[in-house]
């Protein structure tokens, strides 16, 4: 059966056994959610791959800060979820690595418009850049 669990399906495992062993129960809590959503996800008639899954976690956790003042402590919860599971996420790309990114593809493509550009953009910032912060910066390098 381990066989078919993925490497972040591992991982995960790993840091629930170590979590366990620290006493550490929110960070406990945000891994076992985690887990959770992917299992039932591997279950599903239509299941995604597990980075997908833990990229939208982290997305649906950042978008509600926006719902908790600063000083709740469910806004410091959330905080610390998306620093537990971020470990799972691939590394941030850097606002400058996106322009270069950005100036790459319309090097290659002079002629592009936006949707041409976000395209071929968003697989390359999947989870390590805001989507909806990369199209303004296309829109910006389209004026120029």
């Amino acid at each position: 059966m381990s066989e078919e669990k993925g490497a972040l399906m591992l991982q995960i495992e790993a840091h629930m056994k170590e979590a366990m062993k620290a006493q550490q129960k929110d960070r406990l809590e945000a891994i076992r959610f985690l887990k959770a959503m992917l299992l039932e996800n591997k279950t599903s008639k239509n299941p995604k791959s597990e980075l997908d899954i833990a990229i939208a976690h982290k997305n649906k956790l950042t978008e509600s800060l926006t719902h908790f003042p600063k000083d709740n402590p469910i806004y410091q919860k959330t905080l610390n979820e998306i620093e537990f599971i971020s470990v799972y996420l691939p590394q941030a790309l850097t606002e400058d690595e996106v322009r270069a990114l950005i100036s790459g593809i319309l090097k290659s493509n002079p002629s592009a418009n936006s949707g041409m550009v976000m395209k071929e953009l968003s697989p390359q910032i999947k989870g390590k850049f805001d989507g909806k912060k990369a199209n303004l910066m296309v829109q910006e390098a389209l004026k120029t």
